[in-house]
C-alpha cells in the first residue's frame, strides 16, 4: 500500500508582533516570495488585530490565513475571546490551537485544547493542534507518554472523515530559546508516533 502525498505545509506564527502597517508588508512580502510555489502550502498567523488587514492583501495570492487561538463556543458574554464564525468572517483558513505558549501562560489544559479542535472541525477554520514535550519530560522519557496524552484529547470523539482535516504540529517545547535543536530523527521519531495514532 502506497501512503498518499502529503502536502507540506509551512506555517509562521507572529505572535504578539506586527502593527497593521507592519502586517500588511510582511504579508506582501511573503506573497510575492512564495508565487510560484506548486508543492506546498503557506500560511501566516497574524495577531487578531491585523487578521482582515492581512486578509486583504492575502486576496488573490497562494498564502493562507490563520488565527492564533481561538474559543470553543460560537458566542457569549466572554471579553477577549474570539469565535470560530468570526475567524471564517476575517478570511481565516487555519487555527493554530494548544500551542506551548497557551497551554505554559494561559492555561489552556489537554481537555481544553480538545474541546477547541472539536469546535474548529465543526465550524471551521482548519484545526492545527500544537503537541509536544517539556525538557524535563523528555529527559524523563516521557516525551511518548505525553504526546499521546494530548493526542487522546485531540482525537477524542472524532470521526475519521473530520480528523483527515486536522494538522497535528509537532513542537518540541524543550527546543524553545534553550539553545537546544531538535535533531530530524528526533522529530521524525515523534511524527512517526503521531501518524500511527491518527491511524489507529
Amino acid at each position: 500500500m502506497t501512503t498518499p502525498y502529503r502536502i507540506p505545509l509551512i506555517a509562521g506564527n507572529w505572535k504578539m508582533n506586527k502593527t497593521l502597517q507592519e502586517s500588511a508588508e510582511t504579508a506582501r512580502a511573503v506573497a510575492a516570495g512564495v508565487a510560484g510555489l506548486q508543492d506546498r502550502e503557506v500560511a501566516v498567523f497574524p495577531p487578531f488585530t491585523a487578521l482582515s488587514v492581512v486578509s486583504e492583501v492575502l486576496r488573490g495570492s497562494r498564502v493562507r490565513l490563520g488565527a492564533q487561538d481561538m474559543h470553543a463556543e460560537g458566542s457569549g458574554a466572554v471579553t477577549g475571546e474570539i469565535s470560530a464564525a468570526m475567524l471564517l468572517d476575517a478570511g481565516c483558513r487555519y487555527v493554530i490551537l494548544g500551542h506551548s505558549e497557551r497551554r505554559r501562560l494561559f492555561g489552556d489544559t489537554d481537555v481544553l485544547v480538545g474541546v477547541k479542535v472539536r469546535a474548529a472541525l465543526a465550524a471551521g477554520p482548519a484545526p492545527i493542534g500544537c503537541v509536544g514535550e517539556t525538557l524535563e519530560e523528555r529527559e524523563s522519557q516521557r516525551t511518548f507518554r505525553v504526546i499521546e496524552r494530548q493526542l487522546a484529547e485531540m482525537l477524542k470523539d472524532i470521526a475519521p472523515a473530520a480528523a483527515a482535516t486536522l494538522v497535528v504540529a509537532y513542537e518540541p517545547v524543550w527546543a524553545i530559546g534553550t539553545g537546544r535543536v531538535a535533531q530530524p530523527h528526533q522529530a521524525q521519531e515523534v511524527n512517526l508516533l503521531i501518524r500511527k495514532k491518527i491511524a489507529e
